[in-house]
């Protein structure tokens, strides 16, 4: 979560950051700090507490806004890998396509996404009756262990589940994959080795955590059935409550300069101020 916050800081207080890429990085890095918000506090809770409880409806609110930041953030992965696809197929008309208004847009709709596809699943879960035991086989609300405490057939809901995650999913990562292999064939297109080093350098990052996002959540999501295999869920889910969010700002960073110049010049900056006091 600190180095998503220090990208966000340095993305706002440095104008040379101000473009449509960095615009969609800081709007990433803010979704992952909310998907670590809702999970990684209750965690760390009952890991130091004996008593490890969570109410009723704290359970389908952990679960109902776990789920919407990872549906926006997938799609604006998605709309990222768009960004990068203009940017190398048409450097010139960049700056006319990707404007301030088209990037707002695209952001908003990530959002919106995420909002209105979980409503029908999160309201089919609180119209189900639930017994005991009451013991979620999970460190989260996640969607499967949640419903298994229900007194009531589930497979609809599953199937709910399924349905909804195949589109935002798959459908997002389509989007991705036909964007790559346009970004892929212009650069292998590039006369010189400089240039396809530069172009392919613009995309490494956001290939890279593309590939870890996309490959734990179809793992996770996208089964009908969601009963077996519980414990390699917990684990493929802690990779993206926790540990791609702390792996993502040292992804990015590591292979973008821009970045790196701005977080020295950030670093030489708080140096002279403390020298000068």
């Amino acid at each position: 979560m600190i180095g998503n916050t220090i990208i966000i800081t340095l993305i706002i207080t440095d104008y040379h950051l101000h473009s449509p890429m960095y615009f969609f990085l800081c709007n990433l890095s803010f979704i992952e700090i909310l998907i670590t918000l809702t999970v990684v506090p209750k965690i760390m809770e009952n890991f130091l507490l004996e008593k490890k409880t969570i109410s009723f409806y704290g359970c389908i609110a952990q679960s109902y806004f776990y789920f919407l930041f990872g549906t926006s953030e997938y799609v604006l992965l998605a709309m990222m890998s768009y960004d990068r696809y203009i940017a190398i197929c048409y450097p010139l008309r960049y700056n006319t396509i990707m404007s301030g208004k088209e990037c707002v847009c695209f952001v908003v709709s990530s959002w919106m996404s995420g909002f209105f596809s979980i409503l029908v699943p999160t309201a089919m879960k609180l119209g189900l009756s639930y017994c005991g035991p009451n013991v979620i086989n999970h460190f989260f609300c996640d969607s499967a262990p949640l419903l298994h405490l229900a007194c009531a057939d589930i497979h609809l809901v599953e199937l709910i589940d399924f349905i909804v995650s195949l589109p935002v999913i798959l459908g997002s990562l389509f989007l991705t994959l036909i964007s790559y292999v346009y970004i892929i064939s212009t650069i292998l297109c590039i006369p010189t080795a400089t240039g396809r080093q530069k172009g392919f350098s613009t995309c490494a990052s956001h290939f890279t955590v593309v590939t870890i996002g996309y490959g734990t959540s179809i793992f996770i999501c996208v089964r009908p059935s969601q009963a077996s295999s519980m414990n390699l869920n917990k684990i493929a889910s802690l990779v993206t409550t926790a540990v791609t969010p702390m792996l993502n700002p040292i992804i990015f960073t590591f292979g973008n300069q821009k970045v790196q110049e701005a977080f020295r010049d950030s670093m030489n900056k708080c140096i002279g101020r403390r020298q000068a006091g």
